[in-house]
């Protein structure tokens, strides 16, 4: 029995998949909330924050209280550095000291760039997920478009099969017919399997069971706001881009960095103050004058290094040569940014030409099928003439799907470069 049980349960396991329909906002956001990626930088985030509360530390006062309780024959010896006593109490808080400031303030700025990285990696996850939708939602189009054809290809095959079968047209009329239709049932398969590996990749994408699939929604969207002209882009693209906002905290951060490894050759003052509880059983009053049992102490702790550490002054120096690298990778990307922005900017352009050839092509083949249907009601065209003609629609339909979506998806990749995705799709 138990064996049945797991027997049925591994066959239905694939039935539990999960299929959900949503629209692409509805995606966007899932993605943004549940994404590994997106997840695992969040917690790289939280540990900066947590770094910053370390290198905070030296310069919160450090409480510590316990008992040095000890029996005295003779005079009292210390206990770990300090007089026996019942109770102690120290606090110790530093005041000055220029190199861990400046390590507190490298803290804080990797801190600003970990959060620049998460704002950056949302950009990405949010192109992502829009590609794969607008993939999704485009294969599924494309199959119901695929279907229409299938169905009108089957109609010209049977009524060249009934020619043939009355002897009116050649049997490779019918042969040939057949491949027309054999070739788009391939087509439909095709984008069958496109359509599930597309709506599966899209539910891994979104923190989900690769065996789940994510169904894109009919709804109508509108197209985002985009610049006005290419100056404009790249202008934008350059003050708002993340990747490069980050490079810039980098080389804050290591210009701090360098200025903590100069900084441990000046000096540190740390505030001291310590209590503690004597006992006569001690014997204090034996060796000296008077005994006292409540004693406090309250003062400050210098530190002057006398000569620079060797491995300080090599350490700042690398931190001087990495800020150089830092510098040009940052020229590069400038560089690299403005390129790539004109060349979204013109994609924007060319997809726009294209999208607009392909409604052209389609409103003729429309106009094409009209013809056909007005002409086989006068008798002067065939089932076959009109089913041609509609087979040629929805190639022009598949056609103006690829160019509607080639110029969404050149709107959205502009949009990531300026940093205005996530904004545009939410």
């Amino acid at each position: 029995m138990r064996k049945l049980t797991l027997l049925m349960l591994a066959v239905s396991a694939p039935c539990l998949a999960e299929v959900r329909t949503m629209t692409l906002k509805e995606a966007v956001d899932i993605a943004l909330r549940q994404n590994p990626d997106l997840v695992m930088s969040r917690l790289d985030e939280q540990k900066s924050d947590l770094n910053v509360r370390i290198a905070k530390d030296p310069f919160v006062p450090r409480v510590v209280v316990g008992s040095g309780l000890a029996y005295s024959s003779g005079f009292p010896m210390s206990i770990e550095g300090s007089s026996p006593a019942v109770f102690t109490a120290q606090a110790i808080g530093t005041v000055y000291n220029k190199s861990k400031s400046y390590s507190l303030a490298q803290a804080r700025e990797e801190a600003r760039g970990a959060h620049l990285e998460t704002t950056a990696k949302r950009e990405d996850i949010a192109l992502r997920t829009a590609n794969l939708f607008l993939n999704a939602e485009k294969a599924a189009r494309a199959v119901q478009i695929a279907r229409r054809q299938v169905e009108s290809l089957q109609k010209v095959v049977e009524e060249v099969a009934a020619r043939v079968k009355e002897g009116r047209t050649l049997e490779m009329e019918l042969r040939r017919a057949q491949l027309s239709l054999a070739i788009a049932r391939q087509r439909v398969e095709v984008l069958e399997t496109e359509e599930s590996f597309a709506e599966n990749s899209l539910a891994v994408l979104l923190g989900m069971q690769p065996a789940d699939r994510v169904h894109a929604a009919d709804e109508s969207r509108g197209a985002p706001v985009m610049p006005i002209d290419e100056e404009e882009a790249v202008s934008g693209a350059l003050q708002t881009n993340r990747e490069l906002r980050r490079l810039e905290s980098v080389i804050a951060a290591k210009i701090l960095e360098a200025k903590a490894n100069r900084a441990d050759r000046l000096p540190t003052v740390d505030l001291v103050a310590q209590y503690g509880l004597f006992a006569k059983f001690n014997h204090y009053e034996e060796f000296f004058q008077k005994f006292q049992r409540n004693n406090g102490q309250l003062g400050v702790s210098f530190r002057v290094p006398l000569y620079a550490s060797h491995a300080a002054t090599a350490r700042a120096a690398q931190g001087d040569l990495e800020v150089a690298r830092l510098r040009l990778e940052v020229q590069n990307t400038r560089n690299r940014i403005s390129l790539d922005t004109r060349r979204s900017f013109q994609e924007v352009k060319k997809a726009e030409t294209a999208a607009d050839v392909a409604r052209l092509a389609l409103e003729v083949a429309r106009d094409q099928v009209s013809v056909m249907l007005a002409r086989m009601e006068e008798g002067r065209a065939t089932m076959r003439q009109v089913e041609e003609a509609r087979f040629e629609e929805n190639e022009r339909w598949i056609e103006w799907l690829d160019g509607r979506y080639a110029l969404e998806r050149a709107r959205y990749a502009l949009l990531r470069e300026s940093g205005d995705l996530v904004v545009a799709l939410r």
